[in-house]
């Protein structure tokens, strides 16, 4: 294919845009300087830069170009079945290349007269075009207006001319730039347009002035932004000129908008907003096709439109971009596929929008073909539509309306899933109600009963709920019904309703929270499930109130944790910030609490409701506890300033809870940090890694904290360096040389692991380990100050209580765990299968088979050890004392002591 003019148009293309049409006889001598295939912006530059080589002006070039690149692409689309991507990048492409030429050509002209805008400082102001909608989305249609907004960075004036008169202030300079951009590209001549160029966006819209410092943006941002401009700006991108999309003024300005568009916090308001501004957009629709019904069938706007697409994904970014930076996407079918990864759809919901997104702009594209208007509904001449259908594939007009009305079935009920907001959540939640605070609160607490209505009457006069705005007073009083009418249906407890009342009063300025539970009944009511179930979830949801939007997912309950994914989805956060030099400390370690909060959020909630047993909860709160010390030495090794190495020669040992899987909700983390590397300088170099890590790991953000970090139990406890070398770690365990461990000490390694490190790393600590626990002891003695030990341990958490403490008292938890650590230390070198860390109940089995306990007791003690830390388990999450009475927990006390006897009794034999 030599070219355009020594291709055969196909019968039906040369009919069926007229636009085209025009095109070919309009500048048909002119048709080769586009050369052929894509229109890359390498091709165009070389068009454009063809025109103005034969003497026309930059106006002409410009628009010239723009039907040569439309001609294209009509072919490309109708003919060839070019992808959607190939359309829109070639437009949004034309689009920078137009911009960037007009502000060239523009600032020549205008320097000239009045000299560069200046900064305080000299330097040249600089100007931001940033591109709105589908052209910062990279998705421009082929008849597609512009949405821009200029930024400029200083305030100032211009330096004058060359004799240093004329100087103007930088707001009048910019003022002049736009309107001769905007005559260069937006302007219609004999040519036509490049692009209708729309500033309706800017702040204050068309009332508001042609250009905009970037102080005066954050001001208007700060004070009278609104919730859809959120949405506006979610997509908005410097486009222009080529110098500014790198420069500290494109970087200010990123600094501004993301604040503004993702809130800190979960923020479902916007579906409020976001419900009023598709109402205005149907009404207008609806008032346009009033009498005109050829107008009702549109591809953008109307139901299950491209509209209602971009609405269902900017919405759920909106709400959770915040939280998610990898959801800080432009363009709408990435960011579908990001929201899959992101837990917030599933895959098939994601590729059907995406399937239907891609139809419906390709509709669109075939409707502007026709005659390069700026529309998006169908015609409603049978030819033009048979044309639409024949070159999408369809063998006619009918085929292609069923799979249009397919797509937009299916958008529409997607989007009224999301945005349907609670109309249909319960019988009386949406009619009439009180708002709370209000001179009709007795009308309100007349619908309630019981405790709830006394713990409710208290708002009469709080000062909280006095303060409310009308809106989200009329939330709480819809949610408080709701929560009435489930508590008269026997769904959830009365004291659940108590204390969800409890966990909503400190919580009242952000509004927030009541959108999400009053736009989520799902949510809602597990959360009171939850607060019905124990008291610590309560104590834990108002440190991190922003969890319970976990509570929405459909398959959270069913799922468990998985390291590696925990992994990757941080990863990727921290890419997606980094790709916007957001990646500074406070924001990394906000991050990764978020991240831990919400998967000890997604535990507990698996917890309450019975789906995980008390082991499989500590497998994964350890587990998490372990990715977490990944992820965060990765970061802390990245960031490190003299770092040697790209990876780490380093290990963390985790004794106690962490070190057996038996983690629990806010447990400390027992480390011990050692390196094997012979710089010189490694002493140090660990040493300040250690210091940041646990300084990550245990300060106090806004997001609260991850863990508390014990390190009592490195060589020399205390006195000790933060962070010694393996071999000194060694030889300290195995008894090398004057400073070696002590028994207890030796206890706790039956319960270590080395939880980061490298492979090599792993097995010299597995040596090191089953070397230590499995080395030969006289048992008599060993049994004597394991004796002592416990001693000490009893009489420094004495039981005063007449019940049986599950822990501390004579046949509980600390017996059983003694007797274990017995067992493993004084037989590990004789039975090699007590050296593996598997927790008490398995070694308790092991021990029993070995023939190191009478036949029954291991399997009783282990059973008995289940039961215990079951009843400590429910008694730590309802706050509560750790104690049974005596009667419920007689069987395993005795276990306890038939276990403790058979190992520790005095007369007891000892086994050859």
């Amino acid at each position: 294919m030599l070219g355009i003019m020594t291709r055969k148009v196909p019968p039906a293309l040369a009919t069926g845009s007229r636009f085209a049409q025009r095109i070919r006889r309009r500048y048909a001598s002119q048709m080769l300087l586009l050369p052929p295939g894509i229109p890359t912006r390498q091709n165009m530059d070389a068009t454009l830069a063809g025109l103005l080589s034969d003497g026309a002006e930059l106006g002409t070039a410009l628009r010239t170009t723009r039907q040569l690149v439309l001609e294209r692409l009509v072919c490309l689309d109708c003919e060839e079945n070019a992808g959607l991507e190939v359309v829109t990048k070639a437009m949004t492409d034309l689009a920078e290349i137009a911009l960037n030429a007009a502000y060239q050509h523009s600032i020549g002209v205008l320097d000239q007269q009045y000299g560069p805008p200046q900064s305080p400082d000299g330097a040249r102001a600089q100007l931001c075009i940033v591109g709105m909608g589908k052209l910062g989305a990279r998705e421009l249609n082929v008849s597609s207006d512009i949405d821009l907004i200029y930024i400029y960075d200083q305030e100032g004036e211009t330096a004058g001319d060359a004799n240093g008169r004329g100087r103007i202030s930088n707001q009048e300079y910019f003022g002049k730039l736009v309107r001769s951009i905007y005559a260069w590209v937006g302007e219609t001549t004999e040519h036509g347009f490049v692009f209708r160029v729309d500033l309706a966006l800017r702040p204050n819209g068309n009332s508001g002035p042609p250009a905009v410092s970037l102080g005066a943006l954050e001001e208007y941002f700060h004070v009278q932004g609104r919730e859809w401009e959120r949405f506006a700006w979610l997509k908005s991108r410097v486009v222009a000129p080529a110098q500014a999309v790198t420069s500290s003024c494109a970087q200010s300005l990123r600094a501004a908008v993301v604040p503004f568009v993702f809130r800190r916090y979960l923020d479902y308001n916007v579906f409020d907003a976001l419900r009023v501004l598709h109402r205005q957009i149907r009404d207008h629709a609806s008032k346009r096709s009033a009498g005109r019904p050829e107008r009702s069938n549109d591809v953008k706007i109307s139901r299950g439109g491209i509209r209602e697409i971009e609405f269902t994904v900017q919405l759920l970014q909106v709400v959770r971009g915040g939280q998610f930076p990898e959801l800080r996407t432009r363009p709408t079918v990435s960011a579908l596929q990001r929201l899959v990864t992101s837990g917030l759809m599933p895959q098939a919901t994601a590729d059907a929008l995406a399937q239907a997104y891609g139809f419906l702009r390709q509709v669109e594209h075939r409707i502007q073909y026709l005659d390069d208007q700026q529309t998006h509904v169908l015609p409603t001449s049978d030819a033009d539509l048979a044309w639409i259908a024949h070159t999408m594939g369809f063998t006619d007009s009918a085929g292609l309306l069923c799979q249009l009305d397919t797509h937009r079935e299916l958008v529409a009920q997607e989007f009224d899933a999301l945005l349907g907001g609670p109309q249909k959540e319960c019988s009386g939640c949406n009619g009439p109600a009180a708002s709370v605070g209000s001179s009709d609160f007795d009308e309100l607490l007349d619908q309630l009963s019981g405790q709830f209505k006394e713990r409710v009457a208290g708002w009469r006069h709080h000062p909280r709920v006095l303060a409310l705005r009308e809106a989200p007073r009329a939330r709480l009083a819809r949610l408080v019904i709701r929560t009435a009418q489930w508590v008269a249906q026997g769904k959830v407890t009365e004291a659940a309703a108590v204390r969800i009342a409890d966990w909503i009063e400190p919580l009242l300025r952000r509004e927030s929270y009541l959108a999400l539970l009053l736009e989520r009944p799902i949510v809602h009511e597990r959360l009171l499930h939850m607060l019905g179930a124990a008291r610590w979830p309560a104590r834990y949801l108002l440190k991190h109130p922003g969890v319970i939007d976990e509570l929405a997912g459909h398959t959270m309950l069913a799922e468990r944790f998985d390291a590696a994914d925990f992994e990757r989805e941080l990863e990727s956060r921290w890419v997606a910030l980094q790709g916007t030099q957001e990646d500074d400390d406070e924001t990394l370690l906000n991050l990764l609490r978020r991240a831990h909060h919400a998967e000890v959020f997604r535990t507990l909630a698996r917890d309450v409701e019975g789906r995980i047993t008390v082991e499989e909860v500590a497998d994964d709160l350890s587990a998490l506890a372990d990715a977490v010390l990944r992820v965060t030495t990765r970061w802390c090794w990245s960031r490190l300033k003299g770092r040697h190495l790209e990876v780490p020669r380093f290990a963390i040992i985790a004794y106690g809870k962490l070190g057996g899987k038996e983690l629990g909700y806010g447990s400390d983390l027992d480390l011990v940090f050692v390196y094997d590397d012979e710089d010189e300088r490694a002493g140090e170099i660990y040493g300040a890694l250690v210091r940041k890590l646990i300084n990550w790991l245990t300060v106090k953000t806004g997001e609260g904290d991850l863990y508390e970090i014990d390190t009592a139990l490195r060589p020399n406890g205390n006195s000790g360096l933060l962070v010694t070398s393996f071999d000194a770690y060694a030889n300290y365990q195995q008894q090398r040389g004057s400073n070696t461990a002590w028994t207890w000490e030796h206890q706790a390694m039956t319960r270590a692991r080395c939880v980061l490190g490298d492979a090599a790393l792993h097995a010299r600590f597995d040596a090191v380990r089953n070397a230590v626990i499995g080395a030969n002891r006289d048992r008599q003695s060993l049994r004597a100050e394991i004796d002592a030990m416990r001693a000490k341990v009893r009489l420094s958490h004495p039981v005063r209580s007449a019940q049986f403490d599950v822990k501390h008292s004579p046949g509980g938890m600390v017996d059983i765990e003694f007797a274990v650590q017995y067992l493993v230390l004084a037989y590990g070198n004789q039975y090699p299968e007590l050296l593996a860390n598997v927790g008490n109940i398995s070694l308790l089995l092991r021990a029993q088979d070995c023939g190191l306990l009478p036949a029954g007791v291991g399997a009783h003690a282990g059973h008995a050890y289940r039961v215990l830390r079951q009843i400590q388990h429910r008694a730590r999450l309802n706050e509560e004392a750790t104690e049974a009475a005596l009667d419920t927990v007689e069987a395993e006390r005795e276990a306890g002591l038939a276990l403790w006897a058979a190992v520790f009794a005095a007369d007891r034999p000892v086994p050859a």
